[in-house]
């Protein structure tokens, strides 16, 4: 079910992919079932499925389990392997949340970014549109909607194909339900300038930049190791000249969520070469990594996130 690549062409390693529970056949029949059970039944179904799936999807238990070493260097090997079913619950239980969102009221959102309206519209004064970035932490596809909705601003969420075409038209589906642009990453220029266009305009850019794709990274340290961040964030931040502002949808032990938003990042384009593009990146880097120690759950990357750098072949992997 791992496709594999061709040495060297840069895609992350053993993300989880289309060959695990992001596959086209169980993001369809967890649509549907969200869509006619009730949101009890759903959470059960959820419970009970990520226990199996820490169970039998060992490769990537066992990914989540040796990331978190890094993350949480002083934790027992017990506690780290309950952070690692608590991970597959938290994915679970954001997607249905996601599914939901397309039929609960309104005012159901308004709560979460209680108190952010202010930064967001400091931000927006400047006229040059925002880039939200953030890792694959958080209920990012819930976070787009609540910005779409309270902020009446076009959005465009930018990232790679799925693997598996159903789940990509399943999520482009959804969002267009709110009237969120989907954007994949093709020929970078061109991708640049579009989204050029939409923050001259001062609109939203969404990105996520804890994986790379290709050449598309610029090196980063993040929990005291090198990694590789994708680095077209701050490269659109460069030639727009908008703000990175670093955002997530944070589940709370209740099942609500609150919004949160760091300190708003920009690119120096008198720095030479890369320097500022690097400089920008690692802010960004630094904010995220504040954030995965808080909620380490919240962080869904199924597969060895640093030993990925390094090994090959490469596999092909999800944008989440």
């Amino acid at each position: 079910m791992i496709r594999r690549e061709r040495a060297g062409d840069g895609l992350a390693k053993g993300v989880w992919h289309a060959g695990g529970l992001n596959n086209g056949l169980i993001f369809g029949a967890t649509y549907y079932g969200v869509t006619w059970l009730p949101r009890w039944c759903s959470y059960a179904l959820g419970y009970v499925s990520t226990w199996l799936a820490f169970h039998l999807l060992r490769g990537g238990t066992d990914a989540l389990v040796d990331n978190f070493r890094r993350v949480r260097p002083a934790d027992s090997e017990r506690e780290l392997r309950r952070l690692a079913l608590l991970t597959y619950r938290s994915y679970a239980f954001d997607t249905i949340d996601f599914i939901r969102s397309l039929t609960v009221p309104r005012d159901w959102f308004e709560p979460i970014l209680a108190g952010h309206a202010e930064r967001l519209e400091q931000v927006f004064a400047q006229g040059r549109g925002v880039i939200i970035v953030g890792g694959h932490f958080g209920n990012w596809e819930l976070g787009g909607i609540v910005l779409r909705l309270l902020s009446g601003r076009p959005i465009s969420v930018v990232g790679r194909p799925e693997p598996s075409p159903v789940v990509g038209e399943f999520r482009r589906r959804m969002r267009e339900t709110f009237g969120i642009e989907s954007v994949e990453i093709g020929n970078m220029l061109e991708t640049a300038l579009r989204l050029r266009r939409l923050l001259a305009s001062n609109g939203i850019v969404a990105m996520l930049i804890d994986r790379h794709l290709g050449r598309d990274r610029i090196e980063v340290d993040f929990f005291g190791r090198p990694a590789f961040f994708s680095k077209s964030p701050a490269l659109i931040a460069s030639l727009s000249g908008a703000p990175m502002l670093p955002a997530s949808m944070i589940r709370q032990p209740d099942g609500h969520f609150v919004g949160w938003f760091g300190d708003p990042v920009f690119v120096d384009a008198n720095e030479r070469g890369e320097d500022g593009l690097r400089r920008a990146t690692q802010a960004i880097a630094s904010q995220l990594e504040a954030q995965i120690r808080e909620n380490p759950h919240l962080w869904y990357q199924f597969y060895r996130y640093w030993q990925a750098e390094v090994d090959e072949p490469r596999v092909t992997g999800s944008s989440g």
